[in-house]
């Protein structure tokens, strides 16, 4: 086969490049392939931006048939493709990276370039035949780069943001379960990573779903920031090429196609070049994330052991844990979503500096922002399902170890306070310090400062972990 059928030939101001003549996508998308290759990762790796430049893309159509801007047949070749798109097909045509120059100008060109000749095929044309169906001026009418890629962007991220909240709802179930499972075994809690007070294990598992419990409803919070946007702004929020009405037109399809209730935002100079609402939510992300990890590290250090550690619980066995050590066992599940967690902290970093880095009317550095936001949600639902399906789910107690612990600990002198006083009770626990004596028996059996039934009725297990005034 020849050279002239394999290949067709497109052209832009700059000049003429040879497009695959079996692509969807066209000259712009080919120069963005040679400029930008920086991750390796394209954007096809995450459909939903696709699917809601979709979105954007059929209710600017459909906004810009009413105005009059194109011509009903034209929408309609747009409608058609853009609806392809939103059904999952031709993903594999946007190879652009996803860390990019240009604000995203390549990636937008991408779609339009895609959506004109899925629209041309339809309407009986080749690929390329753009006298009847244009990238720029029919699929791009009343738009610019800079409403279209960050209106995407948010509604992505919307939908991207369900996904991690729904992983976060697992986990936390799956701690409420364990919660209910672990509450009849006594331990003890600890601070500074010293013997603290009693409590049961199910009250430590619990308040793991709590904190899980209070991040979902921040990322709930954080995520309808997302709603707004800057359709019809154009350029700079100037309006600019956009018919009269256009913008309100266009948000209002963009609701009714997308499923979600988008606004359009009250001033769109600011919302422009703003990108406030995405450090806000990496914080929450960085926060929920933060959390999490925190919450590994807890169970690194209770199935700690397991003969010379913690060893309160037992996590689910899932690999040989060194390649010298037999018998060894480590945390990998944890540990492998603590290392997720910090990947978002640093994700977090770069979409602080890159929402720094915008400069009067627009900010060019979305691209990277994105890119941050996709991987860090994509990663962490990734992680905490592991969490959930590998280690959580599987996690035992010893309720043995953890009782000895608490009958052993100096730390249950505290409940002595209230009938002997801060002095004698501090008294007691040096020389459980200094002797290696239980508090009991220095308490009852040494120093006959209390009778073995005032000691029962002080040491019940409610009185114990629910802290009973006793005098």
């Amino acid at each position: 086969m020849g050279k002239q059928n394999q290949y067709r030939t497109e052209h832009d101001f700059i000049g003429e490049k040879q497009i695959p003549a079996g692509a969807y996508y066209g000259v712009q998308t080919a120069r963005a392939l040679e400029n930008f290759n920086i991750t390796g990762i394209p954007v096809s790796k995450e459909p939903l931006f696709i699917v809601a430049f979709a979105y954007v893309k059929k209710a600017a159509a459909l906004a810009n048939k009413d105005c009059g801007m194109i011509k009903p047949e034209i929408a309609e070749a747009i409608v058609f493709a853009c609806d392809k798109l939103i059904a999952g097909e031709y993903i594999d045509q946007f190879p652009t990276d996803f860390i990019q120059g240009g604000a995203g100008t390549s990636l937008n060109m991408n779609v339009n370039e895609v959506i004109t000749n899925i629209g041309l095929e339809f309407l009986g044309y080749q690929k390329g035949e753009y006298d009847f169906l244009h990238p720029n001026n029919d699929v791009n009418c009343s738009q610019s780069t800079n409403d279209t890629y960050p209106t995407a962007l948010r509604i992505a991220l919307y939908f991207k943001m369900n996904s991690y909240i729904q992983s976060l709802e697992k986990l936390q179930n799956v701690f409420t379960k364990k919660g209910k499972e672990f509450m009849d075994v006594l331990k003890m809690g600890r601070t500074q990573l010293q013997d603290a007070v009693p409590m049961m294990l199910g009250q430590e598992f619990h308040g793991f779903a709590s904190t899980i419990t209070r991040d979902i409803s921040r990322l709930r919070e954080v995520q309808t920031l997302l709603l707004s946007c800057n359709m019809g702004g154009t350029a700079i929020g100037t309006r600019i090429n956009a018919p009269e009405k256009y913008p309100q037109l266009v948000t209002k399809y963009l609701a009714e196609v997308s499923g979600i209730p988008v606004t359009l935002a009250e001033d769109l100079i600011d919302a422009s070049s703003d990108t406030g609402d995405y450090v806000q939510l990496s914080g929450t992300l960085k926060r929920s994330v933060l959390k999490i990890s925190k919450i590994c590290n807890d169970l690194r250090l209770l199935s700690s052991g397991p003969r010379c550690g913690l060893n309160e619980i037992n996590l689910p066995k899932m690999q040989p844990g060194s390649s010298i050590m037999p018998g060894k066992v480590n945390p990998v599940i944890p540990e492998v979503v603590s290392q997720t967690a910090f990947y978002v902290v640093g994700a977090d970093v770069t979409i602080t500096m890159a929402a720094e880095a915008g400069q009067l009317q627009l900010n060019v550095m979305e691209p990277v922002i994105s890119f941050s936001l996709f991987t860090s949600l994509e990663y962490m639902k990734n992680a905490v399902n592991t969490l959930i399906t590998k280690c959580v789910e599987g996690i035992t107690a010893n309720p043995k170890v953890c009782k000895d612990f608490v009958m052993n600990s100096i730390g249950i002198v505290t409940a002595l306070n209230p009938v002997l006083g801060y002095e004698t009770a501090a008294s007691i626990a040096k020389e459980a310090l200094e002797t290696g004596k239980s508090v009991h028996d220095i308490t009852v059996l040494n120093r006959k400062l209390i009778t073995q039934e005032k000691w029962d009725e002080i040491y019940t297990l409610d009185n114990l972990i629910q802290s009973s005034f006793t005098k």
